[in-house]
């Protein structure tokens, strides 16, 4: 590994203060990302992913709260980093495509005149001609014609605004990139696309990536390491096909069957029986234990030790003792 990841966090929580109560968004969440690395964060909606995502770039809301013991980007801290700080980190040094592209674009500015706002974030001396031109640039970069910039996103197709959207992310070359449920709502056709020029683009362009979905495929498509939350939590971290082919959590190896296999042998797709559980009042042991099939009465009771299962593969599930996991501190 790097001396210097590009993202590391650790012990993250991201608590909301609501009239309930206290929702627990996400509850010791840690994981780093070396410099060309994909990790995928999968799971339910509901499980945090897109809270620790926002957190990452100071983008919560007011009634939101973080603390963590590490949130290092590049090496620099932005534990209690102010909004001057994190407006330099923004599109600079990490970026982030938002789900709902539609949503995220102006319905009344030309594409043109958001490529510019966003280029003036930290060049506000750049000729306007070479912001364009830059706009054009990275338009060609994800297939897309220069007329685009002088459309309104209304006249765009969802795989255009998406394109979009990740060209724009790309205007100051970051070097991490968010990507959060890029191809939700997408076609399978125009996802399969979008999911190459990510890919591509990695390449092309140095980016470390952070890939946020629902959707196991996806993961197993663009990314080297997943992190498998559920409920705030981190339940499994490791290398995608060891992952995927060998789950030593009980909840991903529910994920993994309740989405289609694209080669082999065809399988029936297993829902996964339940519901998220209230985060104002979370479990006293295992968040996943009133779901989990393979529960035993610690489970309900006590929080779940954490095994190293493989090189660079680790789970938090306390039936792991006895299957040849090495305890450690943490999911990481």
């Amino acid at each position: 590994m790097s001396a210097t990841p590009i993202l590391e966090v650790e012990d993250l929580s991201v608590h909301y203060q609501v009239k309930r109560g206290v929702v627990h968004a996400a509850e010791g969440v840690s994981y780093r990302l070396e410099k060309g690395q994909s990790l995928g964060v999968v799971g339910e909606s509901g499980s945090g992913k897109s809270t620790v995502a926002t957190a990452l770039l100071g983008l919560l809301p007011p009634n939101a709260s973080v603390t963590a013991a590490k949130l290092e980007v590049n090496g620099q801290s932005l534990l209690g980093a102010d909004e001057k700080r994190f407006n330099q980190v923004r599109w600079k040094e990490a970026a982030m495509v938002f789900q709902k592209s539609m949503g995220c674009l102006s319905p009344v500015h030309r594409i043109r005149e958001q490529f510019t706002d966003v280029v003036a974030v930290h060049q506000p001396n750049l000729p306007r001609d070479q912001a364009v031109a830059r706009a054009a640039e990275l338009l060609a970069s994800v297939h897309l014609p220069a007329t685009v910039l002088n459309a309104y996103p209304h006249e765009l197709s969802g795989g255009m605004t998406q394109r979009v959207m990740i060209a724009l992310s790309l205007v100051h070359n970051p070097e991490l990139l968010i990507l959060d449920e890029a191809t939700t709502a997408l076609d399978v056709i125009t996802q399969g696309q979008i999911l190459e020029e990510v890919t591509r683009l990695k390449g092309e362009f140095g980016l470390t990536t952070m890939v946020i979905t629902h959707d196991m495929s996806v993961v197993a498509a663009t990314c080297d390491r997943v992190a498998v939350m559920y409920a705030g939590h981190v339940m499994e971290v490791g290398p995608v096909r060891e992952t995927i082919k060998a789950p030593r959590h009980p909840y991903t190896a529910l994920l993994t069957k309740a989405f289609p296999k694209l080669h082999g042998e065809r399988s029936r797709i297993l829902g996964i029986p339940g519901s998220l559980p209230d985060l104002v009042d979370p479990p006293a042991g295992c968040v996943f234990a009133p779901r989990c099939p393979r529960a035993v009465q610690e489970c309900h009771h006590e929080r779940p030790a954490v095994f190293r299962v493989g090189d660079g593969h680790y789970a938090a599930c306390r039936l792991l003792a006895g299957e040849g996991g090495e305890p450690v501190a943490r999911v990481c």
